[in-house]
């Protein structure tokens, strides 16, 4: 078995951390001592030792290359985490194993150029983050419409002991997410133009919204245009102690994204029990399932996107029920050990 993923440690995102899990779970169940699995990390060197097992760390292109030409085993499979990773199988000795892609969001919703399409004729089987990368993927790529394929749910953590308190204080919605241009779609400027909407009906409710980047300055002014700095608050950077102590003040979890593959940050707000505010249009809808354990709006309507988060900030009846399904849906579908069996099987 051999595994090449992206970087671990100098590169941060949902790729990166759902890979660490998956690896680790192929390490604990799928290697017998005799035949233990390869991984190659590309993007990064130095770390052979942090990691289980054989481990082969290449930072440049011409080191992976280097690297994989180097590599003498001759695996029955092969996984590759990554679209951009299909690039190091002609320097491989893999002509025999079975290829096995994992397809996440949105690197590849585009039309494949005539080198990667070659590629992925190589592929025997995709595996998808979710129904709806899928249906992007093979939309832009039809002549793999029928390909062999399987939907891997990604999962994270195991289950907490106690979920916290109900949150106290005014309602405050939650937004976490890289703040980049590149990323511009994750819902942030369609929640700070609901928001006067949302302080009609709640009066005190807060928008916070935490992580970091070049869109940041924009995302302020356009608080600031709104006359909003009261009651929308930007944190910067957060440590991953931070990152708890916000989901668990917070009321609800808000990433109504036009372009979410899956998104593993639902996941986290869902395991202590907080509902989460996810879009009509995308993959979102398939990790929360709305109304089970949160709402679905089209966040390009305002009054929806409004009256979707008023619903999730107040408290009573209805949001116990949710709170209490949010977290049943993490534990029953969506822990590191679900998404590692799922992996496992497809692998087998």
């Amino acid at each position: 078995m051999l595994g090449i993923f992206p970087a671990f440690t100098t590169q941060t995102g949902g790729i990166q951390a759902s890979g660490k899990i998956a690896w680790a779970g192929i390490v604990e169940r799928m290697a017998p001592p005799a035949h233990s699995p390869i991984l190659f990390l590309y993007g990064e060197s130095g770390v052979e030792s942090l990691y289980p097992g054989r481990v082969v760390a290449a930072r440049t292109k011409g080191a992976a290359i280097l690297a994989a030409l180097r590599l003498r085993a001759q695996p029955s499979r092969v996984l590759l985490w990554h679209i951009s990773l299909l690039q190091l199988l002609p320097f491989l000795r893999v002509r025999r194993a079975k290829t096995v892609l994992v397809l996440h969001g949105v690197e590849v919703w585009k039309r494949q150029n005539w080198l990667m399409q070659r590629l992925l004729r190589r592929v025997d089987l995709f595996n998808s983050d979710s129904q709806y990368t899928w249906e992007r993927f093979s939309s832009s790529n039809p002549a793999y419409a029928t390909a062999a394929h399987r939907i891997l749910y990604l999962g994270l953590g195991e289950p907490v002991a106690e979920a916290p308190p109900k949150p106290a204080g005014p309602p405050m919605a939650l937004m976490l997410s890289r703040l980049a241009r590149g990323e511009d779609y994750k819902g942030h400027r369609e929640m700070i133009a609901a928001w006067p909407l949302v302080r009609e009906r709640l009066r005190n409710a807060e928008l916070w919204i935490a992580g970091d980047g070049d869109l940041r300055p924009e995302l302020e002014s356009l608080v600031q245009a709104h006359g909003l700095t009261g009651c929308i608050h930007f944190t910067g950077y957060i440590s991953e102690e931070e990152k708890q102590q916000l989901l668990a003040r917070c009321s609800c979890f808000a990433l109504p994204s036009q372009g979410e593959g899956f998104g593993l940050v639902y996941l986290e707000a869902m395991r202590i029990g907080r509902p989460c505010l996810v879009s009509t249009l995308d993959a979102g809808r398939e990790v929360v399932n709305p109304p089970e354990a949160g709402l679905s709006a089209d966040p390009r309507d305002l009054r929806a996107l409004a009256d979707a988060t008023c619903r999730l900030l107040t408290p009573g009846q209805e949001w116990d029920e949710w709170s209490l399904r949010a977290r049943l849906r993490y534990e029953q579908h969506f822990t590191a050990a679900h998404f590692q069996r799922r992996l496992i099987e497809a692998l087998s």
